[in-house]
């Protein structure tokens, strides 16, 4: 595994402070709010039909504080970090937890589970994620939620604290069943005119709207309203890496199906202790926790089948989120973390779920691109931009009749991804297509597919 830089600052795969992490028994897929919006149009929920979109929505706001006077409101949290002392919390982080149920109800989803450091608050949904810095939000919400009707909740929670939003994105993959998805999702170009919409209410929400990749096939759905001042280009170097992948490794997805598991140990095990347990013992089971070493998870099992991970590590998140269901299984993995190179995690997340074809992008500010040198999954040609990951072969033995009625054992043998040694090989994912666009001046945004030989 690709080793994680870090901040000895701040807390090193510490436990979540006590109080953090509470679960509730919610399932999956969702039973949404019925949230009033001035802006909605259709309001009905769809019925769980046996399959669910995976693909996430993602919104991600960075706020300013508001000229000329803006000062950070503050105050000292009950939370407590690694040594013991509580939680400076400023800006978007004093916000009281109404509020953030505000900003998730508008999107249909509500929260399940948080853990903080001196840095971020990462809160487990229904539906996803939600990660709230001082001055930026980063909310995933996948299914049928309603992720952009939360801008006009997020531009009036920012002005009671002194803010304004400063930068905000929202982009998305094709979605693999578009005729689920209710108001404003029913196409990128309604979900535009919902965002040009609300300039009435915020003139920075003036943007553009981009598409990357192959209409006829797997693209990105990308907006970007950027009205930030760059003083010093060197030291804006965000970017988020999220690798989707489709059509995992059926062996993989049964981890992920909570009646697969021991549902309890006994009496004294209470409801949300046996969840807990299971979401630790799925996350170590696929060897996700071995993806970000160091980094303090908070695991989500969903009945019947269904997961969600956050993990913070210093200033950075990740986030998985995993769709078992045969037909329409999907996982994603998702970082803003600094790295030099992302090729090791990159094999590491791909060989760990086996998928048949993923979806990478990459949004990065200029400054962050020049950080990580030559990638060559992105910028290389398609034979340099290959992801090989190792496999092996298992046999399985098992009892059937002939045709005279008597009994003979059959070797079964299959070749599967991940795993390492014994009897193995190498998988290949050869690059498909590539796009990618430079937005606002600074922004770059690349996408690929990547689909698996033979």
């Amino acid at each position: 595994m690709e080793s994680n830089d870090g901040d000895p600052a701040a807390d090193r795969g510490s436990p979540p402070p006590p109080g953090v992490g509470t679960i509730l028994n919610l399932m999956q897929p969702q039973q949404p709010y019925e949230v009033e919006d001035d802006h909605s149009g259709s309001g009905v929920i769809r019925d769980y039909n046996g399959v669910f979109e995976g693909p996430e929505k993602t919104l991600e706001v960075c706020f300013r504080k508001i000229a000329p006077n803006g000062q950070d409101a503050e105050y000292i949290s009950d939370s407590i970090a690694a040594g013991g002392e509580p939680i400076l919390r400023t800006g978007l982080r004093t916000l009281p937890r109404g509020d953030i149920d505000r900003i998730c109800a508008r999107a249909r989803c509500t929260i399940l589970s948080r853990m903080s450091n001196r840095y971020l608050d990462a809160y487990v949904l229904s539906e996803s994620s939600l990660f709230v810095y001082p001055h930026m939000i980063v909310l995933k919400t996948c299914g049928t939620t309603t992720l952009l009707r939360c801008v006009a909740t997020l531009i009036e929670l920012g002005r009671k604290i002194g803010l304004e939003i400063d930068w905000l994105g929202y982009s998305r993959k094709n979605f693999s069943f578009p005729g689920d998805q209710m108001f404003p999702h029913g196409s990128f170009h309604q979900e535009l005119d919902y965002l040009y919409s609300h300039r009435n209410l915020c003139d920075r929400l003036n943007g553009d709207g981009y598409t990357l990749g192959p209409v006829t096939g797997d693209h990105w759905f990308v907006f970007v309203a950027d009205h930030t001042k760059r003083w010093d280009l060197e030291h804006d170097t965000d970017r988020v890496l999220n690798i989707m992948m489709f059509d995992i490794d059926q062996d993989v997805a049964q981890k992920f199906y909570f009646d697969q598991y021991q549902a309890s140990l006994g009496p004294d095990e209470t409801e949300e202790d046996a969840i807990r347990r299971i979401s630790m013992e799925q996350t170590k089971s696929a060897g996700i926790d071995a993806l970000i070493p160091g980094a303090t998870i908070d695991p989500r099992a969903f009945e019947p089948c269904g997961y969600s991970m956050n993990a913070i590590l210093f200033h950075s998140y990740a986030t998985m989120h995993i769709t078992p269901e045969e037909g329409s299984s999907y996982a994603s993995f998702e970082t803003n973390q600094k790295l030099k190179s992302y090729t090791s995690l990159i094999s590491n997340v791909v060989r760990a779920f086996r998928p048949k074809r993923f979806v990478m992008t990459l949004m990065a500010d200029e400054g962050g691109v020049v950080q990580m040198g030559k990638n060559p999954l992105f910028t290389d040609s398609a034979s340099n931009a290959k992801v090989v990951v190792p496999f092996m072969t298992s046999s399985k033995s098992f009892h059937c009749g002939d045709a005279d009625g008597n009994s003979k054992v059959l070797t079964k043998t299959k070749s599967c991804l991940g795993g390492g040694g014994g009897n193995g090989g190498m998988a290949t994912y050869k690059r498909r297509d590539i796009a990618s666009i430079k937005v606002e001046d600074d922004v770059v945004c690349m996408m690929g597919n990547w689909v698996l030989e033979g």
